[in-house]
């Protein structure tokens, strides 16, 4: 695959400059002079750890090489309340899988203080929220990462590229009740979003696009992104996109949410997190409400 397991490091060893490696040569195309920096973007969402270290924690999901550097793939983990007998809910949440996508990034650091302001949203929940999936394209500010790849096309294909790997192997491993991937479209005007898997996706997509026209509209074109749309929501995708192991089961709820690239990041920022808390609100309503009937 091109990357290697490695044990996971401390909060300190994570917010320390990455230093260069030795490793063979690399067929990877050049990085530019000038790039962004990964530690100034995730830096509020590890300041956040100190803030909420009770139900918060950050590590990394695997490291990899490109040419004589290290990279790594970010992960926190919130943990909310639960009564007793409350059944935990496991949810993952991707963002930055393209480079030049950074709202959703963003995004996380407001959620994170929106479930702290209110622990109540997050009740029952363990979320995996993994912040930065492509680590060389953000730096690079390309869609792409350094390889070349459109990671958002990799999937569950026998990837050779590391961060799918990484992914996949979490995806693999923690069994999650539901996956949101974050995404920005600079050809939409409006909010959208693409439902897959477990039936009752759809009911969650509905109201979480409704609390977030309070910060953007919704994209009411019949046709978005060359798929056929109803009041914003996609029913089809894209080969190879960020999804559930196939055949898992029961299938997980899985959404991705689409902003319009060209608003202002602050609304953005507002409409995901107005989306993302609402989803959160709804499906524990909705797991309660099936564990009563």
């Amino acid at each position: 695959m091109g990357g290697e397991r490695m044990s996971s490091p401390t909060f300190h060893d994570l917010m320390q400059p990455l230093r260069p490696i030795s490793t063979e040569s690399s067929t990877f195309s050049d990085p530019p002079a000038e790039r962004r920096s990964i530690k100034q973007l995730l830096l509020p969402l590890f300041l956040q750890v100190g803030t909420t270290a009770e139900s918060l924690r950050a590590d990394s999901a695997g490291f990899w090489r490109v040419g004589e550097e290290r990279y790594w793939l970010p992960r926190l983990i919130f943990r909310g309340g639960r009564e007793v007998g409350e059944e935990t809910i496991r949810l993952a949440i991707f963002a930055g899988l393209h480079g030049d996508e950074p709202a959703g990034v963003h995004a996380l650091v407001d959620l994170l203080r929106a479930l702290e302001a209110d622990p109540w949203v997050g009740r029952a929940y363990r979320i995996h929220i993994y912040p930065l999936c492509n680590p060389t394209g953000y730096e690079d500010g390309t869609r792409h990462s350094r390889s070349g790849a459109d990671l958002n096309r990799e999937f569950w294909r026998g990837s050779l590229e590391p961060e799918v790997g990484i992914i996949e192997r979490e995806l693999l491993c923690h069994k999650f009740h539901g996956i949101i991937s974050l995404h920005s479209d600079d050809t939409s005007d409006g909010l959208y979003g693409f439902v897959r898997g477990a039936t009752l996706t759809r009911h969650l997509m509905k109201p979480a696009l409704a609390a977030a026209e309070a910060a953007l509209p919704v994209n009411q074109a019949s046709v978005i992104d060359g798929f056929h749309a109803i009041d914003g929501v996609i029913h089809t995708a894209y080969d190879g996109i960020l999804t559930a192991p196939p055949g898992s089961s029961p299938a997980p709820f899985e959404i991705i949410l689409e902003s319009p690239h060209h608003a202002s990041m602050e609304l953005q920022r507002r409409a995901f997190v107005l989306a993302l808390t609402e989803i959160l609100r709804h499906y524990r309503r909705m797991i309660a409400y099936a564990a009563d009937i």
